[in-house]
C-alpha cells in the first residue's frame, strides 16, 4: 500500500476547504478577527490623548492670565469647554466625568504677580485614569514659561527671571497618588463579568440544543420571553457571587476605596449583568455550535477591552471609535464603577450610565427575543 496518495490527500483537502466555507462564522473569525485587532490597535489606540475637556474657574483677568489660557489652549492637550462659578461646579464636573481638568484662577491674580508675591495657580486634575492626564500635566510647566516670557514684557520685564513670577499646583484628584491598580482593578470588573455572563449564556444555551434539550422546549408552549428569563435568572447569581469575590478582593489586596453610593452601584451592576445575559442570549440564536458560541463570545469581548477605556484613555480616541465605544456596554459600566467608587458619586450623577445602559439591555433582549421567535419558526 503507498504510504502517501496524491488522490487520497487531494480528497481530504477538498473536503476541508467544502467544510470552512460551510461553517462560515468560524472562517468570518478567522479573517475579520485579525483586520480588527489590527485597526483598533493602528488606528483608535493612543495612550497620549489630546484635547481634554477643560473648565475655568475665572476668579481674575489680565494679560498674565489671558497669555497662560492661551499657552495651554495651543498646546493641543487642553480644551476649553467653558467657565464654571465657584469651586463646587469644577467639583461636580470632576466628578461627573464631563470635565479632564479645572483651572482656578484665584482672585487678585494680576496683582499679586506684579508685586512678586508669586500667586499660585489650581489646576485640579481627574486622575482616576493617570495615564489619560500624564502627558498634559508634565506639559504645563514648559506651558506656563512660555506664557511668562511672552507676557512680562515692558513694564513688566524686571519680573521676567529663571522662574516664573507665579507658580502652578496641580492637585490630582480621586487618586493622588496615581496608582494604576486604582482606576485598573474598577475597570476589571467590568471586564470579567462580560467575559464569563456572555461566554456562560451562550454556550450553556447552544449546549442544550445540540443535546436535544431545546426541542422539548419548543415543542411546549413557553413563550420566548419565558425562555429567556428562565434561562438568564440563574446566571445573575453567578455575577453576584463573582462580583462579592471581586469587591473583597479589591479591598484587601489592592486598597480600592469605595467613596460612592452602594444603591448606584447595585442598579448599574444589575442592568450592566441583564445587558451581557441578553448578548449571550442573542449569540446564542446566531451560533450552531459551542465552539461558534464561545468564538462569538470572544468577538465581542475584544471591543469591551479595547474601546471602553479599560486599558486605553477613551479620550485619547478618534471619533469613530469613541462612537463605537459608546456602544459598548462595558464603556459605561466601567465609567459608572469608577465614578462611584474613586470619586463618591452618588445615584444622579450616574444617571447617564444608567440610560445608556438600559437601553443597550432593552436593544439586546429584542434582538434576541426576535431571533429566538425565527428559531422557532
Amino acid at each position: 500500500m503507498n504510504w502517501f496518495s496524491p488522490a487520497r490527500f487531494a480528497a481530504v483537502l477538498i473536503k476541508e476547504f467544502i467544510q470552512m466555507r460551510r461553517d462560515r462564522v468560524t472562517f468570518a473569525m478567522m479573517i475579520g478577527l485579525p483586520i480588527v485587532q489590527l485597526l483598533l490597535f493602528g488606528f483608535a489606540i493612543n495612550s497620549d490623548p489630546r484635547q481634554l475637556p477643560t473648565l475655568v474657574e475665572l476668579n481674575d483677568d489680565g494679560p498674565v492670565v489671558r497669555a497662560i489660557l492661551a499657552g495651554m489652549a495651543t498646546s493641543d492637550y487642553f480644551d476649553f469647554i467653558g467657565v464654571v462659578q465657584g469651586p463646587a461646579a469644577g467639583e461636580a464636573a470632576l466628578r461627573q466625568g464631563t470635565a479632564s481638568f479645572v483651572v482656578v484662577i484665584p482672585a487678585q491674580f494680576e496683582r499679586d504677580v506684579v508685586r512678586g508675591q508669586h500667586p499660585d495657580i489650581l489646576i485640579a486634575a481627574d486622575s482616576s485614569d493617570p495615564t489619560a492626564v500624564a502627558g498634559a500635566a508634565a506639559a504645563l510647566g514648559g506651558i506656563v514659561a512660555g506664557a511668562a516670557s511672552q507676557t512680562l514684557t515692558g513694564p513688566l520685564q524686571p519680573l521676567a527671571g529663571t522662574t516664573a513670577p507665579f507658580g502652578v499646583v496641580v492637585h490630582r484628584q480621586f487618586n493622588p497618588e496615581g496608582k494604576t491598580s486604582t482606576n485598573i482593578v474598577p475597570g476589571l470588573l467590568a471586564i470579567i463579568l462580560s467575559m464569563t455572563m456572555v461566554m456562560i449564556t451562550a454556550v450553556a444555551i447552544v449546549k442544550e440544543r445540540e443535546r436535544g434539550t431545546m426541542e422539548m422546549l419548543i415543542a411546549t408552549p413557553v413563550q420566548p420571553l419565558e425562555v429567556m428569563a428562565g434561562k438568564i435568572l440563574p446566571y445573575v447569581l453567578v455575577g453576584y457571587v463573582q462580583t462579592a469575590v471581586f469587591l473583597v478582593a479589591a479591598f484587601v489586596l489592592f486598597s480600592v476605596p469605595f467613596e460612592g453610593s452602594f444603591l448606584a452601584f447595585l442598579i448599574g451592576f444589575n442592568l450592566f449583568i441583564l445587558g451581557n445575559l441578553a448578548l449571550g442570549f442573542l449569540i446564542s440564536t446566531l451560533a450552531r455550535s459551542q465552539m461558534q458560541a464561545m468564538q462569538l463570545s470572544f468577538f465581542t469581548i475584544l471591543p469591551s477591552i479595547l474601546l471602553s477605556g479599560f486599558m486605553f484613555p477613551f479620550a485619547g480616541m478618534p471619533g469613530w471609535a469613541q462612537a463605537l465605544g459608546t456602544g459598548v456596554p462595558a464603556t459605561h459600566f466601567i465609567r459608572l464603577v469608577r465614578m462611584v467608587m474613586l470619586k463618591g458619586a452618588d445615584s444622579a450623577d450616574v444617571a447617564g450610565q444608567f440610560g445608556a445602559l438600559a437601553t443597550i439591555t432593552t436593544v439586546f433582549a429584542l434582538l434576541a427575543m426576535l431571533r429566538y421567535r425565527q428559531t422557532l419558526d
